[in-house]
């Protein structure tokens, strides 16, 4: 003879189930703190010099002319690259942000460091963006 089963009825919550509970909103709360760090302190953090260029519109003829005093020397008359690389389609592997910081910077050798006005920098990022 087998004995009659009983239905199961849903246990209430057990204080282990509801410290799961709290730790995964804690976790998923530490996940958005992170995700806004992320997206927010490299804004926060940028330079004053950063912040003015990119607040400026820049004349690509200009900054042609600026990258063939300053810069042709390394990257080419055409920015074709010599010594430096290649410039060509450089707005896709690199931002405006990330651009300012490799002038100004000269952080890959043998680039020098240079820090034109804001306006000019503005120009040169304009001619940069030209470059296909």
């Amino acid at each position: 003879m087998t004995a009659p089963s009983t239905p199961s009825v849903a246990a209430p919550p057990t204080a282990s189930r509801r410290g799961l509970i709290s730790a995964l909103m804690l976790v998923a709360a530490v996940c958005v703190a992170v995700v806004a760090l992320v997206v927010l302190l490299p804004a926060a953090r940028s330079d004053p010099y950063t912040r003015s260029t990119l607040q400026l519109s820049g004349s690509g003829e200009r900054g042609e002319q600026l990258f063939l005093i300053n810069c042709a020397g390394c990257h080419g008359i055409a920015a074709q690259g010599l010594v430096g690389p290649n410039l060509h389609g450089v707005n896709s592997r690199k931002n405006n942000r990330q651009l300012i910081q490799q002038v100004v910077s000269g952080r890959t050798p043998p680039m020098p460091r240079f820090q034109p006005e804001p306006q000019a920098m503005a120009d040169l990022l304009a001619y940069l963006h030209a470059l296909t």
